[in-house]
Order: structure tokens, then sequence, then C-alpha cells
């Protein structure tokens, strides 16, 4: 019996500080969340969309094209007139970046104004490198409202200051396991910020305030 409360006690306590460090990473960016008319007054140096799947015939998922529309419709209203698109481009046969820059010169917004991170490889390095690579001090991040906090603490923690705007006109497919996969993710980065450690790539630096097709591949 004494073996069986203490594990009782020992996963209690695991599921009160796992669910206690969720809440303080949700509560502390809550105020960083924005409407689109307010992030237009904000001064910020880009809007970093946040990368995601790409079908296989080149198009963006439902979840990317989302990113994607409210980073254009964002640009457009003036919130910034630099986009820098962070995902996944770690293999010749993989590429988000391009598929994204694409994306927003087919909506009218100029090559030269889109950047792209081709070695955005999580959450946490896109911020890094926006912040080390791109040399940006004030963003606007976009992505979907339950990654949106995560996105914010990184971005707070790591000296830039950042806000984003919320937005989630569809329903998703696994929504439910996205959720709880999340508040484990809060709780790695929430540690793993702790250390700053280094991404899987730096190299040179290219200001967001050149020109876009310096990041061309």
């Amino acid at each position: 019996m004494k073996k069986i409360m203490f594990v009782l006690i020992a996963a209690t306590a695991g599921i009160g500080a796992l669910l206690g460090i969720n809440g303080y990473v949700k509560l502390s960016v809550k105020d960083r969340i924005i409407s689109e008319e307010t992030a237009a007054e904000t001064g910020a140096d880009c809007i970093l969309v946040l990368g995601a799947g790409v079908r296989d015939d080149g198009t963006p998922s439902l979840m990317l094209e989302e990113r994607l529309n409210e980073g254009v419709a964002l640009w457009k209203a003036g919130a910034s007139d630099r986009l820098l698109m962070s995902g996944d481009h770690g293999r010749a046969d993989y590429d988000e970046v391009n598929v994204m820059k694409k994306y927003a010169i087919d909506k009218g917004i100029p090559s030269g104004n889109i950047f792209m991170d081709h070695a955005g490889f999580s959450t946490y390095e896109s911020m890094y490198r926006a912040r080390d690579i791109f040399k940006a001090e004030k963003i606007i991040v976009v992505t979907q409202q339950y990654h949106l906090y995560r996105a914010l603490y990184i971005a707070e923690s790591l000296g830039i200051d950042a806000f984003g705007v919320a937005f989630d006109t569809k329903s998703y497919k696994g929504e439910t396991y996205r959720e709880a996969r999340e508040i484990l993710a809060r709780v790695k980065d929430f540690f793993y910020v702790m250390f700053e450690p280094e991404p899987t790539y730096l190299g040179e630096e290219i200001p967001i305030s050149g020109d876009g097709d310096r990041t061309n591949d």
C-alpha cells in the first residue's frame, strides 16, 4: 500500500506541475495576443509566419494556408512591410518555405519583401534565428492560437518584443491530440529556453531590413 500511495502522490504532483507550467506559459503571454487592427500600430520589423505541412503537389496544407492568409492580410493592413517565412527545408524533397513564399507572391506581395528561413525546424529555432540571423527585434507571430502561446513565450524569453494575432477560422482533424501534445511542448520549452542552446544551423546574418531575395535558393 505504501508503494501505491507513493506512486499516486508522485503522479499527482507530476500532473500538477505539468498543468501549472502550462498555465503559467499561457498566462504570461496572454496580453501579447492582439487584434489585426492593433497589429498595424506595433511598428514591427516583420510578420513571422511559422511553417506547417505541405502537400505532395506543392500546395500548403489547410493549417499552413490559414497562417499564410493571415500573414498576407497583416502585410496588406500595414502591420509590417516584411514577411519572414520560417519552416522546414532540411531536405531537397521537402520544402515548406518556398511554398510559403510563392503563395504570398501569388497574393500580390513583392518577392523582395519576403524572406525565407530554410532552417526553422522548430518553434524555438524559428525564434532564435529570427533574432540572430534576421536581426528582428520586434515581430508579429502568425500561427493557430493553441500554438501561439508557446511561440510568444519562446520569443519573449529570447528577448524579442513579440506580439501574436490569433485566428482559427476552420476546424482541423486531430485537434484534441494537438492540444494535448502542445501542453507537453509548452512544458518542454519552458525549460529549454532557460539554457538557450544554439539551433541546428546559424550562418551569416541577413537583416530583415534588407532584400528578401537574398534568401532565395
